[in-house]
């Protein structure tokens, strides 16, 4: 249980957003399901094995993007010991779907509608594989997540809900809401003479502020700051900040490449990738790998903005997390790249 609760906390810390962009995000869980809903309205609903059972791994995932009329993706997964050695049977209530891929699979419309009706009203499926491995799905809780996913997407009342059907018009059901545009701008080549900034920049950082944040304090030195160039003026500093058993975090700032640096610190945390302008943080739940949480900022040419954040909150298993859950999208644009350095 204590593990389950920190790893719980490392991924809700990992995964804050803005208080704008909490207004569009819905995340919920009961019983052996979840529900993660982006910025955009699309909703996905995981559910796996009854954690106190004593099957191996095994999830679904329920994915449906927002507006009327929009059908449901039905995806499974099954894991554990050896290699699962298809093809798979997925059997629930009065439904059999036969003929699924090993390991993933995806149902097609017609498989997909036979199987939702017998999910809704069965307390468990199961999977089998040649030569009689079983898997069996929890559906415990999957009745209160997809009517949150209903309600969410403003489908309680209509045809098309899943849980609460009525007859409300299909086009009162809410649109999908369209993923914000980031103009990104890729930093130029390093200007002769870069190498040198960090012993330059190093007075300027609050020393007192970082011991305060980090635990490995006592490495805070100008040879600990990492310095990479932006734009023509402006550079990205980064030092390491946060050890643990398994996680690692950083802290950030933007700061001028001239007197003046006035270094600024960022939200962004973690490593930054000068091929895309971004910074990606990955944070594991716990130490076995079976759920991770991510986040991912690029440069506008002015600061870092969050474009992305995933990640799996329940941790039942799946060597590096079951599926990724998205919880904030955007669609990237590169912008001019940025002022060419001059020649010394």
């Amino acid at each position: 249980m204590k593990s389950a609760c920190v790893a719980a906390a490392l991924l809700l810390g990992a995964l804050s957003v803005g208080a704008a962009e909490k207004k569009e995000l819905v995340s919920f869980s009961h019983n052996d399901w979840e529900l993660v809903c982006d910025n955009t309205r699309t909703c996905r609903a995981a559910g796996y094995q009854s954690e106190s059972g004593q099957s191996e791994p095994v999830s679904m995932l329920l994915t449906r993007a927002a507006g009327p009329d929009q059908a449901i993706e039905v995806q499974l997964q099954v894991g554990g010991e050896g290699e699962a050695k298809g093809p798979l049977r997925l059997k629930v209530g009065s439904a059999t779907v036969s003929g699924l891929k090993a390991d993933t699979a995806t149902l097609d419309a017609g498989q997909a509608r036979t199987v939702l009706p017998e999910l809704l009203k069965s307390s468990e499926a199961t999977v089998t594989a040649n030569g009689g491995k079983k898997w069996t799905l929890s559906l415990a809780g999957l009745n209160a997540v997809l009517l949150k996913m209903d309600d969410t997407q403003g489908r309680i009342g209509t045809p098309g809900a899943l849980v609460r059907r009525g007859t409300k018009p299909e086009a009162s059901v809410l649109p999908p809401v369209p993923a914000p545009a980031v103009n990104v701008v890729k930093p130029p080549k390093a200007k002769p003479g870069d190498a040198g900034l960090p012993a330059r920049i190093f007075p300027s950082l609050d020393v007192a502020a970082v011991k305060e944040q980090c635990n490995n304090s006592t490495d805070f030195s100008a040879k600990s700051l990492e310095v990479v160039r932006l734009s023509g003026s402006k550079v990205l500093l980064s030092m390491g900040c946060g050890m643990g058993a398994y996680n690692y975090s950083s802290l950030l700032w933007i700061a001028n490449d001239k007197p003046p640096y006035a270094p600024v610190s960022l939200e962004a945390n973690g490593d930054f990738d000068d091929s895309d302008a971004s910074v990606t943080s990955a944070m594991k739940g716990r130490g076995v790998g079976d759920c991770w949480s991510s986040e991912t900022w690029h440069f506008n040419g002015t600061t870092f903005v969050r474009t992305g954040a995933s990640g799996d909150g329940m941790c039942r298993g799946f060597a590096g997390g079951a599926w990724s859950l998205p919880r904030y999208v955007s669609r990237i644009v590169d912008a001019a790249p940025s002022a060419t350095p001059s020649k010394p």
